[in-house]
């Protein structure tokens, strides 16, 4: 019994033999955690989550719509990067209007060339106009790189109106480009209306030589008829 209590007095007095038999437990302890988490068991921290795989269909499906900008039949003859301004009567200033590529529009069919000039990011209409021979440009107030000119028919918004347009470039040179290619539009606009209206003087003439030959081909059935009712006589 003595030998008992000095064996438990040596055990509780050496501090080393305590951390000891502590660690030993802990291992003991994890190690046990591991093989069941290898056995799959429910209280496992390394039990690997399950991929969520639900699938969410769309409550409404929308189909392609095709949108057309009435540009499909014109040819880009002419752009450049321009600043608008239009006037304002009723407070008397020029207001910005948009900023943006001002384009020539060929139609492909008709020949005619128009002014289209979009903002840029929204793309909305600022200027939708025919080019036509009376427009005529003159600087802005004595600057080399802005143009000003009168639009009798605007057709940006829903319907035409009369604006005073001054649009402004980066520079001299391409204000007196624009001048240049707005003038040779002009030009090809002015032959095109000529050519019109030969065209219609063309078809009015045919249209008086059918009518004089219906008229004496009447006057000939007229005379032949009096003609046969004499020799029936």
């Amino acid at each position: 019994e003595s030998k008992e209590r000095a064996s438990l007095d040596l055990t509780t007095s050496n501090p080393l033999s305590n951390n000891h038999i502590i660690t030993n437990i802990i291992a003991m302890s994890a190690k046990d955690e591991h093989e069941n988490a290898e056995e799959g068991g429910e209280d496992s921290q390394y039990a690997p989550e399950e991929e969520n795989q639900t699938e969410y269909k769309p409550v409404v499906t929308l189909k392609e719509v095709e949108t057309s900008n009435n540009e499909e039949n014109e040819d880009v003859i002419f752009k450049m990067r321009a600043k608008l301004f239009r006037f304002v009567k009723e407070s008397n200033e020029w207001k910005e209007r948009g900023t943006g590529d001002v384009r020539f529009l060929k139609h492909k069919e008709t020949q005619k060339i128009r002014v289209l000039m979009r903002r840029e990011k929204t793309l909305k209409i600022c200027a939708n106009h025919y080019i036509s021979p009376s427009l005529l440009l003159e600087a802005h107030a004595g600057s080399d790189r802005s143009w000003v000119y009168n639009c009798p028919a605007d057709f940006s918004e829903d319907k035409a109106t009369e604006e005073l347009f001054a649009i402004r470039f980066q520079n001299a040179d391409n204000a007196q480009l624009f001048k240049t290619k707005f003038e040779e539009a002009q030009e090809e606009m002015k032959k095109l209306k000529s050519g019109s209206t030969d065209v219609d003087t063309s078809l009015e003439k045919l249209s008086v030589k059918e009518e004089k030959k219906e008229e004496k081909s009447a006057e000939t059935k007229t005379e032949e008829k009096k003609e046969e009712t004499k020799k029936d006589e």
